[in-house]
C-alpha cells in the first residue's frame, strides 16, 4: 500500500497533468505489483494529514526488535484537492494492482500555461517539495520536483546519511514527454553515474489531431498500445555500465474482451531475459506470471502471481443505479484487496490489504513451506490514518 506522501505525491502528477506510465522505469509496473509487492514487518502506524491543499504532514511509528520511525513535511505550489482522509481515499488510489493503461493525452500549450497581469508574466511552474527524518539514526531524505513546461520535468532528491559514502548522494532526473515517445537523463553522484532512459510508443501521435476516420490497420491499433523502450547507465568512477531493452504490449479501454499485459526485457551484459504476462480475468481479479531465463547459466525461474478484490455487494445505492440506469463507480464498494505469489522454490507471499472503519491496513507474511523448522520469514501489520 502506498504511502500518505506518495499518495499526495501522485496526485501532484494528476493535478499538473504528467503521465507516469508513460516512461520505461513504468514498463513492468503491472507484473511489478503483482508479483513483487511488499509485506510488512513488524508494527508500523502511520498518522497522516493534508491540513492545507498545499502543505502535508506524516508521522511514522514503527517496531521491528528496536523503535523507530519518522517525520516527513510536504509543500505544493498547486493545489491539491484529493480527498485525504483515510475513511473516504478510493482504495485503488493508495493499493498498487494491475495498471489499466488510458489513450495517451495530448500534451498541454505552453501558452496555456501563461497568465498575463499588467501587461507581465506573472505565472510560476508548479513545484513540490518533500523531506523525511528517520529515527534514531538521523537519516534525511529531500525531494525537489518542478514541471519546467507541459512536456518537462525536473526531479532532485537526495538522501544524507552518516553511513553512506561521503555521507549522502543526489539524484538528478530530467524527464522529457511529449506522449509518443519519453525520454529521462539522469545523474548521480555515486560512483558519478550517467544514465539514459527513453520509450517509444507505435501508433496514432497524440499531438497530431484526427482529420480523417482511422483505416482498418489503425483502428485495430486503437484497441491495444505496443511500446519499445532502453536504458543505459554507465559509472565513470567505476567504469562499468549497464543496458537493457523492453517491449510491451497492453490492452485500452477500447478492447471489449479482457484487458490483458505482456512485456519482454531482456539485459544482454548479464544475459537475463524475462517475460510476463498478465490479465484482469474478472472485475475482481487479476493473474499473473513471469519466467526468467539465464542464457550464460541456463537458470530458469517461474513466478505466478494473484490479486483478488473484495467488494461489497450489500449496498444502499445499488438499487439506485439498477433503478435509473446509471453506471456504479468502480472503487466505491471496494473493501480491500487480497494479494498472493508463489515461485518454484515454495517461496510464498500473502498480503491483505483494506479499510477497516477510518483506518486503512495492510497485513503479509512470507513463509517457506519447504522449510518445516522455521517457515515463516516475515510478519507485519501496518496501520494508516489521515485526515
Amino acid at each position: 500500500m502506498l504511502g500518505f506522501m506518495d499518495y499526495v505525491q501522485n496526485a501532484f502528477y494528476k493535478a499538473s497533468h504528467w503521465n507516469q506510465d508513460n516512461s520505461y522505469s513504468t514498463l513492468t509496473a503491472t507484473a511489478q505489483s503483482l508479483l513483487d509487492f511488499e509485506t510488512p514487518r513488524g508494527l508500523r502506524l502511520n498518522v497522516s494529514a493534508l491540513s492545507s491543499p498545499n502543505y502535508a504532514t506524516s508521522y511514522t511509528l514503527g517496531s521491528i526488535g528496536v523503535v523507530d520511525g519518522s517525520l516527513s513535511y510536504l509543500y505544493s505550489s498547486l493545489a491539491l484537492r484529493e480527498n485525504a482522509k483515510s475513511e473516504h481515499i478510493d482504495l485503488h488510489n493508495v493499493i498498487q494492482g494491475y495498471r489499466h493503461l488510458q489513450e495517451l493525452r495530448r500534451p498541454d500549450e505552453p501558452w496555456w500555461w501563461e497568465v498575463w497581469q499588467g501587461g507581465k508574466r506573472v505565472d510560476r511552474r508548479d513545484t513540490l517539495l518533500y523531506g523525511r527524518l528517520f529515527l534514531p539514526h538521523s537519516t534525511l531524505e529531500a525531494l525537489y520536483l518542478r514541471r519546467l513546461s507541459p512536456t518537462q520535468q525536473l526531479k532532485i532528491s537526495c538522501v544524507s546519511d552518516a553511513r553512506l559514502k561521503s555521507g549522502g548522494t543526489i539524484l538528478a532526473l530530467f524527464q522529457h514527454d511529449v506522449g509518443k515517445f519519453s525520454s529521462e537523463y539522469l545523474y548521480s553522484t555515486d560512483s558519478a553515474l550517467l544514465g539514459f532512459r527513453g520509450l517509444y510508443n507505435f501508433g496514432p501521435d497524440p499531438r497530431e489531431p484526427a482529420t480523417k476516420p482511422p483505416s482498418a490497420d489503425a483502428l485495430d491499433g486503437l484497441y491495444g498500445r505496443f511500446s519499445a523502450g532502453a536504458e543505459l547507465y554507465y559509472g565513470v568512477l567505476n567504469k562499468s555500465g549497464g543496458v537493457s531493452t523492453g517491449i510491451r504490449f497492453t490492452t485500452l479501454p477500447r478492447h471489449t474482451g479482457f484487458p490483458y499485459t505482456m512485456t519482454l526485457t531482456l539485459n544482454p551484459l548479464m544475459g537475463n531475459l524475462s517475460s510476463t504476462y498478465s490479465v484482469k480475468a474478472g472485475p475482481s481479479l487479476a493473474l499473473c506470471s513471469r519466467f526468467d531465463f539465464n542464457v550464460y547459466s541456463y537458470e530458469s525461474d517461474l513466478q505466478l502471481g494473484c490479486e483478488l478484490w473484495r467488494i461489497n455487494r450489500r449496498n444502499e445505492l445499488d438499487w439506485v443505479h439498477a433503478k435509473l440506469g446509471t453506471p456504479k463507480k468502480e472503487g466505491e464498494h471496494v473493501t480491500g484487496i487480497l494479494k498472493g505469489r508463489i515461485d518454484q522454490n515454495w517461496n510464498i507471499g500473502v498480503l491483505w490489504e483494506g479499510r477497516i472503519k477510518e483506518l486503512l491496513f495492510s497485513m503479509g507474511t512470507t513463509f517457506d513451506i519447504t522449510r518445516q523448522d522455521q517457515p515463516f520469514r516475515t510478519v507485519g501489520l501496518e496501520l494508516q490514518y489521515s485526515s
